[in-house]
């Protein structure tokens, strides 16, 4: 097919030579193993841990906080006094949570490589597939939210909480 002012034939761009693969990175020390509160790291209630383990080397990983129910609480209040009238939160404009929501996607993107070794590390899972599929989905899902953000247009789509969420438990799987 002949390109033609940087089209096909077919209506298709053309895609740019891809670079090298991406690859794990090797002996990858984790660094934050606390619960993640109110925008703080935090020791669990209960000074208990639980240990991680590299599932195809049976290699321990680390140990991380294991929350129980007051840790469970303590986030849970977090949760509800960002969301009070007069709070930071609730009184952010629309297109600065977008502007949040893409940071964050940013970040993402800025780590991508440790996050898909964590994964890797942890579940066993291809490093490309976390690396191309997981972490690009969840990349694209919170730009696509955040471009969102500000359509403000009188319309509520009902949807469930956990289809809301399901970016953010996704990203915070990652970094434990």
């Amino acid at each position: 097919m002949a390109a033609l002012n940087g089209a096909l034939e077919n209506g298709q761009t053309e895609k740019k030579a891809a670079g090298p693969l991406p690859h794990p990175i090797r002996n990858l020390e984790v660094q934050f193993t606390k619960i993640f509160i109110n925008n703080e790291w935090h020791e669990s209630k209960s000074g208990k841990k639980f240990p991680t383990f590299n599932p195809s080397t049976a290699e321990k990983i680390c140990e991380i906080e294991e929350g129980d129910k007051p840790d469970i609480d303590k986030a849970v209040e977090a949760a509800k006094t960002a969301f009070q009238s007069g709070s930071v939160w609730r009184q952010m404009d629309a297109a600065s949570r977008g502007r949040l929501l893409n940071k964050l996607a940013d970040l993402i993107e800025r780590d991508r490589e440790v996050l898909a070794t964590l994964e890797t590390l942890d579940t066993g899972k291809p490093f490309l597939q976390a690396f191309f599929v997981d972490l690009e989905g969840c990349i694209n899902t919170l730009r696509y939210y955040a471009g969102w953000a500000d359509k403000i247009q009188g319309k509520n789509i009902p949807v469930g909480k956990l289809y809301l969420l399901s970016p953010l438990l996704s990203f915070l799987s990652y970094v434990h």
